[in-house]
């Protein structure tokens, strides 16, 4: 279910940065609903990815507009902060705990090419793998490539999901197995990290994941979409 954040917020929100992004989207339980102890949670906090061409003249852009969004960072400048963003963790720079047009939220910069290169290699899956969940997308330009990218990460969940299925199985299953592939590496699922996240994610969401892959499904040749069933059946390999 898809709580009542219309996309006018999301774009009074978008209006506080800086406008050159080749895409953007909000994320999490502040966009979809989720089920389990934190669903009834009010004034959650919005989460952003904001992807852009050059960080260092986003960020010099930004430094001018939000100075205070920044730790203590901002002092040593963007090209700077840039490096970090580059070099170190999952190629995401974030600032947290903003408050933005009355609502609390986290946003995260990740260059394109970096961005790019997850989609199509899945060298962390952290940016690749929450594109593969249905988000809110707030802007996406003409740039081709990162949008065949984008193509390419669905269809690349499908594939692996399929792997991981016996040759009959329900869509539930099916985007159980695509949700639970960002976190099939994260040590925070074994200590800790509630083990029925990816359950909570998917349960409400059934429709979303629906939009977000049956044309990949329909025109898949793996198996056959019985989409009123909600089932998917395998061919078998002679």
């Amino acid at each position: 279910m898809a709580l009542q954040s219309s996309g006018v917020a999301f774009r009074k929100i978008l209006s506080h940065f800086p406008e050159e992004l080749s895409l953007g989207f909000a994320y999490g339980s502040g966009v979809y609903r989720q089920a389990g102890p934190s669903s009834n949670q009010k004034n959650v906090m919005l989460d952003f990815v904001f992807t852009v061409d050059d960080p260092v003249a986003w960020h010099s852009k930004n430094l001018k507009k939000n100075w205070s969004h920044y730790s203590f960072l901002k002092v040593l400048g963007p090209k700077f902060i840039s490096t970090v963003q580059n070099n170190y963790g999952a190629g995401v720079y974030y600032n947290p705990l903003i408050m933005c047009d009355g609502r609390l939220i986290k946003y995260g910069v990740i260059s394109t090419s970096n961005l790019i290169e997850d989609l199509l290699n899945w060298n962390n899956l952290y940016i690749a793998g929450r594109l593969q969940k249905p988000v809110k997308i707030v802007a996406l330009n003409e740039n081709v490539t990162l949008r065949s990218a984008l193509d390419k990460n669905l269809k690349s969940a499908v594939t692996t999901a399929f792997l991981m299925l016996p040759e009959s199985f329900s869509e539930e299953d099916l985007f159980i197995e695509i949700a639970g592939l960002s976190y099939s590496g994260d040590f925070r699922m074994a200590i800790g990290e509630d083990k029925t996240k990816v359950l909570n994610i998917v349960k409400p969401n059934v429709a979303h994941f629906r939009e977000l892959y049956g044309n990949i499904l329909q025109e898949n040749p793996q198996v056959v979409y019985q989409i009123h069933q909600g089932r998917l059946e395998g061919f078998q390999q002679s």
